[in-house]
């Protein structure tokens, strides 16, 4: 069995002194974990690009400590260094064409920026701003000319930008931006004004201090009539100093990410060429003209957006690998810490081997693998959609839903998770040096850009109540209740029929009419269904529940107000089946032996304890008796017993970069 160096002896130790057994309960035989086989599954495809950031994050590991002990102006130059030599490897420019020096493959950036998060976020975050954000928008929305004069200075870092779209006064809803943009046909010019504070740019990375360049979203005004949010490449700075007509602030000292320079931008009639309008989607000729291949307003707006997706994906990618970290570290604590004399009177035992602390951890670290596999998933759909491997419209609607879905449950995970580890870490967990101050700090606001997180579930239940029919991208929430409610809330509820999800679920599993009582509790068509019939079972509900607001004359924004909690329930429910199916498939896709043995513990662990807390749901809803609830939580117990052995090596596949986890003091 191959462990880090580090807890090598004391999980050795751990094993002998405990008295933990190779075979247990009906000839059940513990399995052996090849740590590097692991790691390598977990690394998929893109192992060597994993290797070069992991490479490059320990070179700099002292950017950690310098988060602690530099000023913020200084950290923040810093971080831009960092930034900047890292693009020198080409580990930011993957994703870029290899004309202008990008290495041509999505799914390689993707790889790249999650392993990123092994590191400091700051830099992770700068990463984003300059190479996923404003580097993105110029690739997806601009054309050939806007590549040709930026791409290439940007991706080595020579050209650093911001991506100007958040507003104070509208955060999530892009579409009513206050910023506006208005064609001056005599000059050939666009004309950006900021008209209030609401509509000043706010939380802005790069814009406080190193920015030349900005991507900025505002209303187009063309021959006085209004064509909606679009964005452009505006100057901020020339030579250090900001552009006359452009007022910029800093947001000030944040709760994390202090190696980010965000800042507030106003536009005073700023002037700007035609050309300056990214124009993949739409054009204003020098007539004054305006012209878009795609007619409907909305279907263009979120068209844009959509091009812009990869963000979202990083981000959840990013949350799920922080969270590795956190458990890492409170894992292999767990190994080495001992408290109480619990089993024998001269030696304390291992806090890892207290049922409870097995109870926080274990399901942690399933979880934490089951985002994973749903994660590379979305990578994967991501690189095919982009690399034009699959183009039609449905399947780029899907991966925009199921990238939402994924970016929500994977930071809400990885704050969760954090905070769980730094409690089981005790008093250390509290020291700066063992990396738990900065995770938690600079984590924290994942769960809101790229998409506010409940935000994000909407346009899940969007998807999921329309079939993502060709009217998705022509849709607001208020379009999708009338929507729903006239012409497709039969076709949803007959989907959901109570009838036809029972003779599905009795197709798939022993037991008749008795499934849910009579299935075991391992199997993983049964963990399936019953995720199933939860999400199905809601989402039926929620198109019963507008179609009723309708038709008894409510305003659908009233509608909408009154059933956004269940909204939000079917869509998480949605996601959570579908983070278990990806689980389910990898381990069944695995050649017999161990590792398929280990992995298909953490799926069962996972699936039963995501079961367990929604467990009065279920009980509400008739699927769970009182008896087989407690029998799933004996389950989950025995589960976390036959995983403490392994427990030490499945987090040390994470492949954390032992220059990343510090906390020399608890973990050596």
């Amino acid at each position: 069995m191959t462990t880090s160096d580090a807890v090598e002896n004391v999980t050795d130790e751990a094993s002998k002194s405990e008295g933990q057994a190779q075979e247990a309960d009906g000839g059940y035989v513990q399995p052996v974990v090849d740590v590097a086989a692991l790691t390598t599954l977990l690394d998929g495809e893109y192992a060597e690009v994993r290797a070069l950031v992991r490479g490059n994050l320990a070179e700099h590991q002292q950017i950690l400590v310098d988060a602690e002990e530099m000023s913020r102006a200084d950290f923040r130059d810093r971080v831009r260094d960092v930034v900047v030599e890292m693009a020198g490897t080409g580990q930011t420019g993957m994703g870029f064409p290899p004309e202008y020096g990008g290495g041509g493959d999505v799914g390689a950036s993707v790889a790249a920026f999650e392993t990123l998060a092994f590191g400091d976020l700051s830099v992770l975050v700068k990463v984003g701003v300059q190479f996923g954000l404003f580097g993105g928008a110029i690739l997806q929305l601009g054309t050939k000319a806007h590549h040709d004069a930026y791409l290439s200075d940007l991706i080595t870092g020579r050209l650093m930008g911001c991506f100007a779209m958040t507003e104070t006064g509208h955060g999530s809803n892009v579409q009513a931006l206050g910023t506006t943009a208005t064609y001056d046909v005599e000059t050939q010019e666009f004309v950006l004004t900021t008209p209030d504070d609401a509509s000043r740019k706010d939380y802005i990375g790069n814009a406080a201090a190193h920015a030349e360049l900005a991507v900025v979203f505002a209303q187009l005004e063309v021959g006085g009539e209004g064509r909606g949010v679009h964005a452009f490449v505006v100057p901020v700075r020339e030579d250090g100093k900001v552009v006359a007509g452009i007022r910029i602030e800093d947001c000030g000292h944040k709760m994390g990410l202090n190696g980010v320079d965000n800042g507030r931008i106003w536009f005073d009639g700023v002037r700007i060429p035609r050309t300056s309008l990214l124009n993949q989607f739409a054009d204003v000729t020098e007539a004054g003209d305006y012209v878009s291949p795609i007619e409907n307003p909305n279907k263009r707006f979120f068209t844009m957006l959509g091009t812009l997706v990869q963000g979202r994906v990083c981000v959840g990618g990013a949350g799920i690998n922080a969270a590795k970290v956190a458990l890492t570290i409170a894992t292999r604590y767990g190994a080495r810490r001992r408290q109480f004399e619990a089993s024998d009177p001269d030696t304390e035992q291992l806090i890892l081997d207290y049922g409870m602390h097995q109870r926080r951890l274990f399901p942690l670290i399933a979880r934490t693998y089951a985002l994973h596999f749903a994660q590379e998933y979305v990578a994967g759909a991501l690189h095919d959609v982009f690399m034009g491997v699959t183009g039609d419209e449905q399947s780029r609607r899907k991966l925009e839903s199921r990238a939402a879905g994924t970016k929500a449950l994977g930071t809400w995970h990885a704050t969760r998770t954090i905070q769980e580890c730094r409690e089981a870490c005790g008093g250390a967990g509290y020291l700066s040096q063992n990396r738990f101050t900065a995770l938690k700090a600079d984590t924290d606001v994942f769960t809101t850009f790229e998409g506010d997180n409940h935000v994000l579930l909407q346009l899940v239940a969007k998807g999921l109540l329309t079939d993502y029919s060709s009217e998705f991208s022509d849709m607001d929430q208020f379009g999708m209740v009338k929507f729903v409610a006239g012409l497709a809330v039969e076709t949803v509820i007959e989907k959901t029929s109570a009838h036809k999800l029972f003779q599905r679920l009795k197709d798939a599993l022993p037991g008749g009419d008795e499934w849910d009582q009579e299935a075991g509790l391992l199997d993983p068509n049964y963990q399936r269904q019953m995720l199933r019939f939860r999400e199905e079972h809601m989402l039926g509900g929620v198109a019963r529940r507008l179609k009723r607001g309708i038709d008894n004359g409510m305003n659908p924004g009233e509608v909408f107000s009154r059933v956004q909690d269940h909204v939000i329930a079917a869509a998480r429910a949605h996601v959570e089946r579908m983070v278990l199916d990806s689980f389910i498939e990898k381990t069944r896709a695995l050649p017999e032996g161990d590792l398929k043995v280990a992995l298909n513990l953490l799926c069962d662990l996972h699936a039963l304890t995501t079961i367990e807390a929604d467990r009065a749901w279920f009980m509400e809803h008739g699927r769970l008796s009182s008896a087989r609830s407690k029998q799933i939580s004996r389950e989950v117990n025995d589960l976390c017993r036959k995983i403490r052995p392994l427990a030490v090596d499945l987090v040390d596949a994470f492949g954390v970069p032992e220059e990343m986890l510090r906390s020399e003091e608890i973990l050596t």
